[in-house]
């Protein structure tokens, strides 16, 4: 089965572009002033898309490469939409040693999609984080702030379908 890249098209409102603008506009003379904006951009897109990166660029009179650079730069920085339900499967040594990875590649295969990326419904995100604190329960997932240990890839399907 081969995965296609799955995209959630950008959807700005004029609103969200009008208040970037506006945090553009207060502290774009500022020293410093570009990780704040990102900051505040991702607010309010919940990501920070080329159309986003490209504002800011503009808006600031700096180049667009150096936007990316910071937001790929960066690991608070999503390039990608967030699903409704964000999945997040820990890839840590105790969640890894006991299966975390097989747990990791069933979601891919369930999904159709690949890490950082979102379903094309907007349903569901997929993440590899290093470590929830729930080690004894290893392996470990959170769909949003619910975990779920002692996984078994057979269970990821039942699993999902309560969303």
């Amino acid at each position: 089965m081969s995965s296609k890249k799955t995209t959630v098209p950008f959807a700005g409102t004029k609103e969200q572009e009008e208040a970037l603008m506006k945090v553009i506009a207060e502290n774009k003379d500022q020293k410093g002033a570009l990780m704040p904006i990102m900051q505040q951009a991702q607010d309010i897109y919940g990501y920070l898309p080329i159309e986003v990166q490209t504002m800011i660029a503009d808006g600031m009179g700096i180049s667009l490469e150096k936007v990316y650079g910071v937001a790929t730069f960066y690991s608070q920085f999503a390039l990608n939409p967030k699903g409704k339900y964000q999945i997040s499967v820990c890839l840590g040594t105790a969640c890894y040693v006991k299966g975390s990875g097989d747990v990791y590649s069933k979601l891919e295969e369930v999904l159709n999609i690949k890490g950082g990326e979102c379903t094309a419904d907007g349903k569901f995100s997929l993440d590899a984080c290093r470590c929830v604190g729930a080690c004894g329960l290893a392996p470990v997932m959170m769909i949003n702030d619910e975990v779920y240990g002692r996984l078994l890839p057979d269970q990821i399907p039942d699993i999902l379908a309560k969303y």
